[in-house]
């Protein structure tokens, strides 16, 4: 697997986990982490995870045969 679909993936369960936190507890991480929702980082944050997310779609319908194996 690529690396950049590895990162997205990773960035994606830490939204996801973030959301979990959330819906259980009305607890958001990343606005704890970085002092507020409305901060430039919690910002940035929020985008990435967006970002991957839409990166994660892609891979859903991506074949098998576009995953390249070197050195085989």
């Amino acid at each position: 697997m690529a690396i950049i679909n590895k990162i997205a993936l990773a960035i994606a369960i830490v939204g996801t986990l973030n959301w979990g936190l959330v819906g259980l507890f009305s607890f958001d991480l990343v606005a704890w982490i970085s002092g507020g929702a409305q901060t430039v980082l919690a910002r940035i944050i929020y985008i990435a995870v967006a970002l991957a997310g839409v990166w994660c779609i892609s891979l859903l319908f991506r074949d098998g045969d576009e995953i390249v194996e070197h050195g085989v």
